[in-house]
């Protein structure tokens, strides 16, 4: 009986996802795809152009660089079209980019530029999900959203393995691409492939329903789109749930992507593993954050979002134990469980920050102040990352450290938050 009505009541309390969502999900999922797909193909690139290995953080320093340049701008933008048109323009932003990037344009400049479509492409989906999506149904949209972010890095290291391994590079195809000799040399082809998953992107956002919502900013000079910007990200940073949220989330991506490149490095000097198969640890971790993802869109309500803390703090403790691992299976298993704790956390605490920024500000707004303080501390831990490399700092050491240190700081989150009754 007590069965039959906990069954009966969940609809009533988990509205449906809405009308148009499954082209957001695929859109999201063939850009992302060749995003992460992109940087496993940009590193070999410049291991192919005899550059250091410092360089490779780079890589994601550069494309990351526009998001915080333009958070004050990317939000009103957004929030002023139709947010799938605007997610469309943007893949043609990269697009431009990867043809750079084939006619040889630095692999650290092409990302840069590739960055300047995916700065605005991030504010327009997630205001997107919270303009169509009811506030009881933002942490089930959000899981879904973020299954589909890891199911496209997870894919995505799969294939930019598969694009950089003699598989490909030596397959006919590829060398049909590569018959005009361009300086991209012989992983042309593998950039010809990746523009066509940015196109059908393009094509998929085109389809997306408009929501109807516009908000057009009465400021139109630079200064004071920057001072209105300053004014939103003070007044989100000091919201009880609002902060909380954020500074969980601003640590958390900063610690992916360093992650992203620390794993790669440690998997060939630990476990001897190529650039092709390293990347394949990168999908392992990938998995994990599917699984804690789901289960967090499933069990936690957003009442419930700062349970996910605690994951947090299994996320940092996880990552020594990481460091100490020499064997490839077991590798794979303990980098699954770093993924699943990683998206228990992220998931609840994403849809508690987008629910209080569309209340304080705007869909748009509210996702440009998140995404320039998430992608800020992106480019500081991947500017400490790239001097650990260039200093010759132990691998070993680096995982150690950062993951000690992400473990005291969401400590220390949690305690702040029961100081103040959050």
């Amino acid at each position: 009986m007590h069965a039959t009505t906990s069954s009966a009541a969940a609809p009533a309390l988990i509205p449906p996802l809405p009308r148009g969502f499954g082209l957001v999900i695929g859109a999201q999922f063939a850009s992302a795809l060749a995003d992460n797909a992109l940087l496993i193909v940009a590193i070999a690139l410049l291991n192919q152009q005899g550059f250091a290995a410092w360089w490779a953080p780079l890589l994601k320093f550069g494309f990351m660089l526009a998001y915080v340049l333009l958070a004050p701008w990317v939000g009103p933008l957004a929030d002023a079209f139709a947010k799938g048109h605007v997610m469309a323009a943007m893949n043609l932003v990269k697009i431009a980019g990867l043809a750079l990037l084939a006619c040889g344009l630095h692999p650290v400049a092409a990302l840069a530029v590739i960055g300047l479509g995916a700065a605005a492409y991030a504010p327009a989906k997630y205001g997107l999900i919270t303009e169509l999506a009811a506030p009881e149904a933002l942490v089930k949209a959000n899981g879904w959203i973020e299954i589909s972010v890891v199911s496209a890095a997870l894919l995505g290291a799969v294939l930019g393995g598969l694009l950089v391994s003699p598989l490909w590079v030596d397959s006919a195809l590829a060398a049909w691409w590569d018959t005009h000799d361009l300086p991209a040399d012989k992983l042309t082809g593998s950039l010809a492939a990746l523009l066509l998953l940015y196109a059908l992107s393009s094509l998929l956002n085109a389809g997306i329903p408009d929501s109807g919502q516009r908000q057009r900013s009465d400021a139109h000079d630079p200064l004071t789109l920057v001072l209105e910007f300053r004014a939103a990200n003070r007044l989100l940073w000091r919201d009880r749930e609002g902060g909380l949220s954020l500074a969980a989330t601003t640590l958390f991506w900063g610690v992916g992507a360093t992650l992203q490149f620390a794993v790669l490095r440690w998997a060939g000097e630990a476990l001897s593993l190529p650039l092709s198969q390293a990347a394949y640890l990168q999908a392992a971790v990938a998995v994990g954050v599917i699984g804690g993802a789901a289960a967090a869109g499933r069990w936690l309500a957003l009442h419930q979002a700062r349970h996910g803390l605690w994951a947090g703090i299994a996320l940092g403790l996880l990552m020594p134990v990481v460091a100490q691992i020499d064997q490839v299976i077991t590798a794979a298993l303990v980098l699954t469980l770093v993924g699943a704790v990683g998206g228990a956390m992220v998931v609840p605490l994403n849809a508690l920050l987008q629910h209080r920024g569309a209340l304080l500000l705007s869909a748009g707004r509210s996702v440009a102040v998140q995404g320039f303080n998430e992608n800020l501390s992106v480019l500081l831990m991947l500017a400490a990352y790239a001097g650990c490399e260039a200093a010759g700092l132990p691998i070993a050491w680096t995982l150690s450290g950062l993951g000690l240190g992400v473990a005291a700081a969401i400590a220390a989150l949690i305690a702040r938050a029961r100081r103040r009754g959050a």
